[in-house]
């Protein structure tokens, strides 16, 4: 099956459920062998470290929820946005806002996935003053 946004939205909404843990075994093998992943955190190269970067996600995710806002597609690239709701075992749930981007190769695999968010700056907007402070420090820094 070629993925497209539709294929997309529809594979996304049965892994982020509203009841529990994510579940992405449905969605591995729309994923090349040599897939590239990168976030803001880390860069994943292979099927087998993507595989194991997503079980410990889950593994620390008391529940984990994702709202796709928008999607658009060009050719072999798919981008969305995205709302994802982590709700850690001992910490309040923490919105993300961020967007993914896929490339997809000429067989139908997805090759690179590139999430971009501001991984601290949602966090700290659930601090008191903390959030405050943070973005103080980015205007003043790059703004």
């Amino acid at each position: 099956m070629q993925i497209t946004k539709e294929v997309v939205l529809d594979l996304w909404s049965k892994t982020y459920n509203t009841e529990g843990k994510p579940d992405w075994e449905h969605i591995f093998p729309y994923y090349s062998p040599d897939i590239i992943f990168q976030d803001s955190i880390q860069k994943i190269e292979g099927k087998d470290e993507f595989v194991k970067m997503c079980n410990r996600l889950t593994a620390r995710c008391k529940e984990l929820k994702m709202e796709i806002v928008n999607i658009s597609q060009n050719d072999n690239v798919i981008i969305f946005d995205w709302i994802m709701t982590m709700m850690f075992k001992k910490y309040p749930s923490t919105p993300m806002y961020g967007a993914t981007k896929l490339v997809i190769n000429e067989t139908g695999l997805i090759t690179h996935q590139r999430d971009y968010y501001d991984m601290w700056g949602d966090i700290f907007n659930n601090i008191p003053l903390l959030g405050k402070i943070y973005r103080k420090i980015l205007k003043k820094r790059f703004g």
